[in-house]
C-alpha cells in the first residue's frame, strides 16, 4: 500500500468517525455556503454545489442544515457571516510540508490558530508557494467494496483517462487528473456506482520518510490542525509506514 493510499485510508475512516459524532457538519455547511455563493443555489446547475450537497447527504447531514447553508451562500440569509476560501502553507515538525485549505469568516483568527498549533509542535508557517510546488492536485473517488469489482472500476478508469485504481481494505479508489473529475463522476453515475467520498486533493510528488516516533508526532500535529473549525483539509508529504499506521490505534 502506498503512502498516498495510507493517507486515503486514514481520511476515509476519520470521515466516518466525524460523521457519526456530527463534528463534520460545520465544515460541510461552509463548503455548501461557498459553493452556493460562487455558482448559485441550484444543485442541478451548480456542479460544485451538487458535489458539496452529495457529501453532506453521505454524512447524513439533515436536509434543513443543507437548505440553511445554501441560503447563507446565496444571500437569502442576510445575517450570515461572509465566508472566504484561503489556503496556507508551512511545515509540520521535522520539515514535513503541509498545505492547509480553509474556509473562514475571520482570516486573522484562522492564521493565528494555525501558527499557534504549528509553533507549539515544532513547525512553522511558510510563504505562499513555499511548499505547494511539491504537490499535484488530483481527483479521487472512493467506492465501497462489495458491490463492485476491481475490473468494473478499472474499465471505467481506462475509459475516462484516470491514472489509477487502488484497492484498499474497505473501498476502491479511482485517482485521476483534476480536469477529468466531472467525466469520471458522470461515468460512475451512468454505471449506477455511488462513491462514498469524492473530490479534489493535493498529492505529494515525493514523500518524506521519518522514524516511527517522529512520524507519529507529525501525524498527531496534523490531527490537531484538522480539529480547528476553519480548516477543511490538511495535506502533507509524510510517508506513513505500516508500523505508524498501527500506532495510530
Amino acid at each position: 500500500m502506498s503512502g498516498h493510499s495510507k493517507w486515503s485510508t486514514i481520511k476515509h475512516k476519520k470521515a466516518q468517525t466525524d460523521a457519526r459524532r456530527g463534528a463534520v457538519y460545520t465544515k460541510l455547511a461552509k463548503e455548501i455556503q461557498i459553493a452556493a455563493r460562487e455558482g448559485g443555489g441550484d444543485p442541478d446547475v451548480n456542479f460544485g454545489l451538487r458535489l458539496a450537497v452529495d457529501r453532506a447527504k453521505a454524512a447524513n447531514m439533515p436536509s434543513s442544515n443543507i437548505a440553511r447553508a445554501i441560503k447563507r451562500g446565496t444571500g437569502e440569509d442576510r445575517d450570515a457571516a461572509i465566508m472566504e476560501k484561503i489556503h496556507y502553507e508551512g511545515y509540520a515538525p521535522h520539515g514535513v510540508a503541509v498545505i492547509l485549505n480553509c474556509i473562514t469568516d475571520n482570516r486573522n483568527r484562522t492564521v493565528a490558530d494555525i501558527r499557534h498549533v504549528l509553533s507549539k509542535h515544532g513547525g512553522t508557517m511558510g510563504q505562499e508557494g513555499s511548499v505547494s510546488w511539491q504537490f499535484t492536485r488530483k481527483s479521487f473517488f472512493n467506492i465501497p467494496c462489495g458491490n463492485h469489482t476491481f475490473d468494473d472500476l478499472f474499465e471505467i478508469a481506462i475509459e475516462t483517462g484516470a491514472d489509477d485504481v487502488v484497492e484498499e481494505e474497505e473501498f476502491f479508489e479511482i485517482v485521476g487528473p483534476v480536469e477529468i473529475f466531472k467525466k469520471i463522476h458522470d461515468r460512475l453515475k451512468e454505471a449506477a456506482i455511488i462513491p462514498e467520498a469524492s473530490g479534489l486533493r493535493m498529492d505529494p510528488n515525493q514523500e518524506v520518510e521519518l522514524n516511527l516516533e517522529d512520524t507519529l508526532q507529525v501525524m498527531k500535529t496534523i490531527d490537531i490542525l484538522e480539529e480547528l473549525d476553519d480548516i477543511q483539509e490538511v495535506y502533507s508529504n509524510l510517508k506513513i509506514s505500516d508500523e505508524a499506521l498501527e500506532g495510530l490505534g
